[in-house]
């Protein structure tokens, strides 16, 4: 499992260099593309692509940094090479697509199709997956799972936190921070003595791995559970749909 002070750093790398790039497209590149499907290097920063048909088209060494190209049909697209940060490729049809060394960082990949694409070297670093089809073990994670249970809570879908919490659980039984999430979410749908549990196991993770953080914030939810508990039992219902969310941005700082 990567450190707190890698992942913390990875993530405000990829903030900065977003944060720092300019986005105004080049228009003339973007007529290029549109009427010969070639434009190598060219700068698309910013271009508003959405269901365009760019089956085919040369776009190696691109500037698509936050371009959007949801629903957009790149088969055997060439990007390789492509800056891609923060892009919109929700839905998008990039089957056989060459994605070689290209940055996909931020990018949101949702629901995209990717069966055949070549992968090598590509950079998907905080890159928006669910749904997306033929990214292979990418989708199984930990980061994504972690990432798919928190936007369940968020959407009050305790139910399907709990699945991805467990999935999560199937490939690192020692993620200290799922157990964290999970008996938020448990808590939430009543099951206190469960949650307690998780919270108790996350508490003894997070201290054998020296996260005294993560520690404190186990023993924190443990005292909120109760209170959810206590509340039940006085006839004023339990849970207030806020533990997964007040856990999330905490919760980030203890996963990799």
């Amino acid at each position: 499992m990567k450190s707190k002070t890698i992942a913390t750093a990875a993530l405000l790398s990829v903030s900065a260099l977003i944060a720092n790039a300019a986005y105004a497209e080049n228009l003339e590149h973007t007529r290029q593309l549109l009427s010969t499907k070639q434009c190598v290097k060219c700068d698309l920063s910013g271009a508003g692509l959405v269901l365009s048909n760019l089956a085919g088209a040369n776009l190696s060494g691109a500037n698509l940094i936050r371009a959007n190209l949801s629903r957009t049909e790149l088969t055997a697209a060439d990007l390789s090479g492509a800056d891609l940060r923060g892009a919109s490729l929700f839905g998008a049809n990039l089957a056989g697509a060459n994605l070689r060394s290209a940055n996909l960082a931020g990018a949101d990949l949702r629901n995209a199709n990717l069966t055949g694409a070549d992968l090598a070297g590509v950079n998907l670093a905080g890159a928006f997956v669910k749904g997306a089809v033929g990214l292979g073990d990418y989708t199984g994670k930990l980061e994504n799972l972690y990432s798919w249970a928190m936007e369940e809570g968020k959407r009050k879908n305790y139910t399907g936190a709990i699945e991805y919490f467990d999935r999560a659980l199937e490939i690192d039984p020692k993620f200290a921070a799922a157990y964290l999430g999970r008996a938020a979410a448990r808590a939430e749908i009543g099951d206190y003595s469960a949650g307690t549990l998780d919270a108790q196991r996350a508490g003894e993770l997070f201290l054998a791995q020296g996260n005294q953080n993560g520690y404190q914030a186990s023993q924190t939810l443990i005292k909120e559970i109760e209170v959810y508990q206590e509340r039940a039992k006085g006839g004023g219902g339990g849970g207030g749909g806020n533990l997964l969310n007040v856990l999330g941005s905490l919760l980030l700082q203890f996963m990799f």
